[in-house]
């Protein structure tokens, strides 16, 4: 599609109108809490894959509620020393799929997590993790479901499962602890800011067409899903949007944006209708780190820069693990 959002240096100073909760850092240090009163139980099985430069482990690891969390854990073949650790999330709709799909990071030398999404994995890529929470009647999606209040809404537990994921991931006796990089791409985006801004000694994060970000902006800008699940609704439940957009505020990346202090490499693309620049600029904007850049892909839709945007990831990232030790 053409551009249909505000020219470049207007967003360069887009700031969001989303109200950060007075109860927000309590809110996730008792959520958090209550995830870690549940023991980790971080369990890595070597799998075969067919593939002999990479070591692949299937990862179980107990997240929100003590529920089962599944992930892949991947390192160069032969891997006797402690590498810089890089977890990743995955965008909406899909799962962790096969363990020789993620081939980028522990090629490039990393140790490499990736989360499987409870709840989905049935969109474009297969997963293996249940969400056994129920919901209130919501919008085919995930995006409103237990969206009245905070504490029911689905990404509390998204989030929580991403903290002790990489809580996981560092338990490994091939990942560096200090130096973990969170990293996803649109959905997964968004689960890395929350990281970034619920984790404090993370290394650097880059979060990439970031979802999840300027909710007030978000849901009544874009007809494109999944934003556009908050609009069917509260079309229907006409008189819960202030309820709404309370429960939203919790989870917005805009706040977790404000706390994160790694350095972080953004994206965004100028003609994307899913994840629109605005609401991205919005959480780059409120980045509390200073060591940090956005890249921006001035005809490129949802999919944002796409190789080019990983070629960048490549070449940022080393730079900033030098100081923790990366050769």
């Amino acid at each position: 599609m053409a551009l249909f959002e505000l020219p470049l240096d207007e967003l360069r100073d887009r700031r969001s109108s989303s109200v950060e909760p007075a109860d927000f850092d309590q809110f996730w240090t008792d959520t958090l809490g209550q995830a870690r009163q549940h023991d980790l139980d971080a369990r890595f099985e070597r799998v075969t894959t067919g593939l002999t430069t990479l070591d692949t482990y299937d990862v179980t690891f107990a997240g929100f509620g003590g529920h089962p969390v599944k992930g892949w854990f991947t390192v160069p073949a032969g891997t006797t020393e402690p590498l810089p650790l890089v977890v990743e999330f995955i965008g909406y709709g899909g799962g962790r799929g096969l363990a020789h799909t993620h081939l980028l990071w522990a090629s490039a030398g990393y140790a490499h997590f990736v989360m499987d999404t409870r709840g989905q994995g049935s969109g474009w890529s297969a997963g293996d993790t249940d969400d056994p929470v129920g919901s209130s009647p919501a919008v085919p999606g995930f995006l409103t479901r237990g969206i009245e209040d905070p504490y029911d809404f689905y990404y509390r537990r998204v989030f929580t499962d991403a903290v002790r994921a990489v809580e996981a991931a560092r338990s490994h006796p091939l990942a560096d602890a200090s130096r973990t990089v969170a990293v996803g791409g649109s959905q997964g985006g968004g689960i890395t800011l929350a990281v970034g801004g619920l984790v404090p000694d993370l290394a650097a994060v880059a979060p990439d067409v970031p979802f999840l970000c300027d909710f007030p902006r978000a849901v009544t800008l874009t007809d494109s899903h999944p934003y556009r699940e908050v609009g069917i609704y509260l079309s229907v439940h006409r008189d819960r949007k202030a309820r709404v957009l309370d429960t939203l505020a919790y989870f917005d990346g805009v706040h977790f944006a404000a706390r994160g202090r790694a350095p972080a490499l953004f994206s965004t693309a100028l003609e994307d209708d899913v994840c629109p620049p605005s609401t991205v600029f919005s959480a780059f904007n409120a980045y509390a780190g200073q060591d940090k850049q956005i890249e921006v892909y001035d005809f490129n839709g949802h999919e944002g820069g796409g190789p080019h945007q990983q070629a960048a990831q490549l070449r940022w990232l080393p730079g900033r693990l030098k100081g923790n030790g990366k050769a």
